[in-house]
């Protein structure tokens, strides 16, 4: 169960971790990123930070230049948000995209097949 504190603590880190990535950050491997949902832990500890890329490198490069830039964005939450501790911050591919279009995908197979079949049967 997420608790308020859990929730806003997250939407904070959502908003600040955007905004530090598409207008602070010049590392040429995250452009293209985009933070898509942050979760916390129940001891406010550990932050699952998921991401989409856009930007067409590999999801390694992407990986690294994040991690690479934990540091960083952790001491710039800390001061934005006069937070004493600092989650630690663990950064996801966020695939909810992927998925997505997945089902789409196959949606429109199931579609197709019952097209045919009702087109046979008349």
């Amino acid at each position: 169960m997420t608790t308020i504190r859990q929730k806003r603590l997250a939407e904070m880190l959502f908003e600040e971790l955007n905004s530090m990535i598409s207008l602070e950050v010049s590392d040429p491997r995250l452009f293209g990123i985009s933070v898509t949902a942050v979760e916390i832990s129940p001891d406010l500890r550990y932050a699952k930070v998921y991401f989409i890329d856009e930007s067409g490198l590999s999801i390694e490069e992407s990986m690294a230049g994040l991690e690479h830039a934990e540091s960083f964005f952790r001491r710039e939450l800390a001061v934005r948000l006069s937070l004493r501790y600092v989650p630690e911050l663990h950064f996801h591919e966020d695939r909810l995209e992927e998925h997505a279009r997945r089902i789409d995908v196959l949606l429109d197979q199931i579609k197709e097949e019952a097209k045919k079949q009702n087109d046979e049967q008349n």
